[in-house]
């Protein structure tokens, strides 16, 4: 594969608007983290879902665009608001899966905000999706993003595949990301239908979105179905290149199926060796609490509201 070419930025920033976790009393900044302090009479929620909104400059241009749209719309919308975000500036949205605590937003959202340009996601996010639980069997299926209620609304819907650069190619989307752990299995609960079959879902469209500051990467996952591990060597291989400054994002490290796994996931990263560790949404309490204790001062406990700055 030939590298992408992914243009420089001269910062990023991320702002988490929705995550499964608040604290008004973690007031204290460091680094590369800067908390929202407290918001006077409107506080910030939390919920099981993730919406990140990201923002990159090189010289005079700017990008700002959602990486996600939360579990719902009272989440996403009231934190917006409490954290004093101007929507006119979010260009578009990048989905990193099809998966509802990663959409459930977005169309009010979108009905809210009509200058929203453009939305990007692989084919597979439009999908009918279900869990099918041992001992339990299928559960109903959850709701389905439709591509031509965004296409009413005004949005153009880029489908890729692929890996491909966005936003005046200071933003890399990964498409569908190579498996090459032994320990990175998926989800065998999880379910897609495909040619009025249901199956277990490979995740094709489980993607990560990099950005790249001073010749490292920023690699920034949803869900990391595809193993966050194969998402961070798939971002360098992408690329070409091999410093990681930040992996963030949820690294589904939570519940029965996964937690065998944290030990293994936490002592690759390290061998990775990116300078900041900033676990979300599904990675766990568990695994939150390993990558505490095995990544030091590089590790970043988040909040809802909460501000990254690179460069």
């Amino acid at each position: 594969m030939a590298n992408i070419v992914l243009r420089q930025a001269d910062s990023v920033s991320v702002t988490v608007v929705t995550d499964n976790y608040t604290d008004l009393f973690l007031l204290e900044g460091r680094g590369i983290m800067h908390r929202p302090g407290m918001l006077g009479e409107l506080a910030p929620i939390a919920e099981h879902g993730l919406s990140l909104l990201i923002e990159a400059r090189c010289g005079g241009q700017a990008h700002t665009f959602l990486l996600d749209a939360s579990l719902s719309a009272l989440g996403l919308l009231h934190n917006l608001k409490v954290l004093n975000v101007d929507a006119g500036r979010i260009e578009g949205v990048i989905l990193s899966h099809g998966h509802l605590d990663h959409i459930g937003g977005l169309m009010v959202f979108l009905r809210e905000n009509p200058g929203l340009r453009e939305l990007v996601a692989h084919p597979d996010a439009f999908l009918p999706r279900r869990f099918n639980i041992p001992g339990s069997g299928p559960r109903p299926p959850l709701p389905v993003l439709d591509a031509g209620a965004l296409t009413e609304v005004g949005v153009v819907v880029r489908q890729s595949e692929d890996a491909a650069t966005w936003f005046s190619d200071l933003v890399l989307s990964l498409g569908r990301i190579e498996r090459v752990t032994d320990f990175e299995r998926g989800f065998p609960w999880a379910e897609i239908q495909k040619g009025g079959q249901w199956m277990v879902d490979p995740f094709d469209d489980d993607q990560a979105v990099v950005l790249r500051v001073a010749d490292e990467l920023i690699v920034i996952s949803g869900c990391a179905h595809a193993g966050i591990v194969n998402t961070v060597r798939y971002a360098q291989k992408v690329t070409g290149i091999d410093k990681v400054h930040a992996v963030m994002g949820g690294f589904h490290l939570t519940g029965p199926l996964f937690e065998p796994i944290i030990a293994a996931t936490v002592a690759e990263l390290k061998a990775i060796d990116p300078d900041a560790a900033v676990p979300m949404h599904c990675t766990g309490w568990k695994a939150i609490n390993t990558f505490a204790r095995e990544m030091g001062d590089r590790f970043f406990l988040n909040t809802v509201g909460t501000r990254y700055v690179f460069g």
